[in-house]
């Protein structure tokens, strides 16, 4: 499969594709950060497959919406960036509303915290990251882990 899969680290909103390339797209924990723009789904990323392809993301956020974006429980660990977290109703609508693919699943992953530890033991270790602190202070189990996808019209 090596010369028809092409991973690539690339700036999000400029990739090195032309129109309908792919047979499906998939972004693993990157997605939340360039996709929660309205525009980047129809105007960026569904354009990279072709008709009758494929996308999958899966992504952090919360089992639902908070008024103030966050749980209060993690008031005291939010930085700016985290605020591109949602729930999976919300993301089903942001690809939904296009018109332009078909959600074909659409859930929040089970054990997302067990799942999560082992990144957040290292990141803690190598990045300086709190990801343990946060998991920790999530004492109402709202951190999610969404898993979407869905096939291009």
């Amino acid at each position: 499969m090596a010369d028809r899969v092409f991973p690539i680290q690339a700036e999000a909103h400029a990739l090195p594709y032309v129109e309908g390339f792919f047979d499906a797209a998939v972004s693993i924990d990157s997605y939340h950060y360039y996709g929660a723009d309205e525009a980047f789904f129809p105007c960026t990323f569904s354009k990279l497959v072709k008709p009758g392809g494929q996308f999958g993301i899966v992504v952090p956020g919360f089992t639902k919406e908070f008024d103030s974006g966050y749980p209060e429980t993690l008031r005291e660990l939010w930085e700016g960036e985290m605020f591109t977290f949602h729930s999976k109703d919300w993301w089903r609508r942001l690809w939904g509303k296009t018109g332009i693919a078909e959600i074909t699943a659409c859930y929040d992953i089970d054990d997302p915290k067990d799942m999560w530890r082992p990144w957040a033991v290292w990141s803690k270790e190598n990045m300086n990251f709190n990801d343990e602190e946060l998991l920790a202070a999530d004492v109402h189990n709202d951190i999610a882990l969404i898993a979407m996808a869905a096939r291009k019209k």
